[in-house]
């Protein structure tokens, strides 16, 4: 086997650590709210580039209340630009965890199709007992479209 980039076995109390650290995140974030894809697309977004005109906005704003009308809640514009600053440094941390996650995974999981792919190799070259080949005509299933595809095409 000669692809193993990666080695991911945590013991059971690391899982349990880490399964309860995420129970934690998600009963600390309970307030965070779940968008639609519609939502998410109907939304006015302050990019990079938006985010310093907000940012003085609230500042403007904050020191000049006499030309707003009762119903505008600068409080909570402070507030929603304080809960944006709150996240942003927790959001980095959870992306470069979530992209090491996934890598992992995507590196594991190539470990194993690997393995599997040099295995099922094996098995055609040297598997000549009854008992192999019928365990290597179950693996030929992962194949088999392929083979219908490849045999469509040569009759055309």
């Amino acid at each position: 086997m000669p692809q193993n980039l990666i080695s991911f076995a945590p013991s059971t109390a690391d899982l349990a650590a880490i399964d309860g650290a995420l129970k934690t995140l998600e009963d600390k974030f309970v307030s965070l709210i779940d968008l639609s894809t519609e939502q998410r697309g109907a939304l006015v977004k302050m990019g990079d580039k938006s985010e310093a005109f907000c940012r003085k906005a609230v500042e403007v704003l904050a020191a000049n209340p006499n030309v707003l009308p009762p119903n505008f809640n600068v409080a909570e514009m402070r507030r929603d630009l304080a809960g944006f600053d709150t996240l942003r440094p927790r959001m980095v941390r959870f992306e470069k965890l979530y992209e090491k996650m996934r890598d992992s995974q995507l590196a594991l999981g190539s470990d194993v199709m690997s393995a599997a792919l040099e295995g099922y190799a094996l098995l055609k070259v040297a598997g000549k007992g009854e008992a192999l080949d019928t365990a290597r005509k179950a693996l030929s299933v992962r194949f088999s479209s392929r083979a219908v595809k490849k045999e469509e095409v040569a009759a055309q």
